[in-house]
This record gives structure tokens, C-alpha cells and sequence, in this order.
């Protein structure tokens, strides 16, 4: 059994969106995952499609026993449990659960991608996570997520409100 450290984010949009972060992480203790630091809960702009309703999004670092693909799958269990149905990419959901780090891992499969493609370009990831974790490095670009939110343009940065604590 290995001990691996990840990074999750958390966002919904639909429904009761602090509650279904609540549930999202308690499911996740749950099944084994353990919690070590969880940002604030972060109101932000939607990203990609953005004729939808606000997000709530948050960050966790947590400790696993699972592989990658386990822990993905996992994740996926949970969003189903939670209500999250199939739909448009970056539409609308009840809960979103993504593996942004997996230790210091860069990873490449069909359906999984670590460190998270997108993630150094989204301010509702990198505001949550350095709150947790301002100096976790990604693998890739050998930045800290602090110089990484840093480098965001203001327009990533702008309209995201602190909402409330899980």
C-alpha cells in the first residue's frame, strides 16, 4: 500500500452547491480518502460556457492509498451518487470532482490527465489551492501554484467572492 498525496477541486453549480460539497466530501472520507487541509469555498464566474450559473469551488489536499485510476474512479462514483449527469463539457453540474495533483506526478491516459491540463489557467482552481497550498509545484511547469495564480490575467482573478468554509 502506498501513502500518496493529492490535490482535489471541487466546484458545483447546480441545486444546493454548498451542500453538495459537504456530501462530496464527506463520501470521500468515506471511502478512505484522508482529508489533510481544505480551502474556503470560493463563488467564481463559470469557465468555458458561461451562460450558466455561478460556481462554488473549493480545494482539498488529501492523503490515498489508491492508484490514479482508482482514485479517478472513485471520483466519478461520487458525482454519480451526487446526482452529476452526462452533459455539456463545462456546462452545469451538481458536483465536479477533479484530480488537479497525484504527488508529483505527470500522468497522460485516455480520460485521465495529471497535473490537471487546465488547471494553471483557471483562477477557480489556483485561488482555493493557495490558500492550502501556495508553494505545491507543478511538475510540468516547475511553478508554484502562488506564481501560477500570480500569472493569471486579471479577468481570471476578478468576480470571485469568498463564500463560506466546508
Amino acid at each position: 500500500m502506498s501513502d500518496h498525496k493529492v490535490v482535489l477541486a471541487l466546484g458545483a453549480n447546480l441545486g444546493n452547491r454548498l451542500e453538495a460539497l459537504k456530501k462530496a466530501i464527506i463520501k470521500l472520507e468515506s471511502c478512505g480518502i484522508r482529508m489533510e487541509a481544505k480551502s474556503r469555498v470560493w463563488e467564481t464566474k463559470p469557465w468555458g460556457v458561461t451562460e450558466q450559473p455561478l460556481f462554488l469551488n473549493m480545494c482539498m489536499t488529501a492523503r490515498t492509498d489508491l492508484e490514479p485510476i482508482e482514485l479517478l474512479c472513485l471520483l466519478k462514483k461520487t458525482e454519480a451518487e451526487l446526482g452529476r449527469s452526462a452533459g455539456t463539457r463545462w456546462g452545469p453540474r451538481e458536483i465536479d470532482i477533479d484530480v488537479i495533483f497525484f504527488d508529483s506526478l505527470s500522468l497522460k491516459v485516455p480520460k485521465l490527465e495529471i497535473p490537471h491540463p487546465r488547471m494553471h489557467e483557471r483562477g477557480f482552481v489556483l485561488r482555493p489551492l493557495i490558500e492550502i497550498a501556495p508553494d505545491i509545484v507543478h511538475p510540468i511547469l516547475g511553478k508554484s501554484a502562488a506564481e501560477l495564480f500570480e500569472e493569471l490575467p486579471d479577468s481570471e482573478k476578478d468576480g470571485m467572492v469568498w463564500i463560506s468554509e466546508v
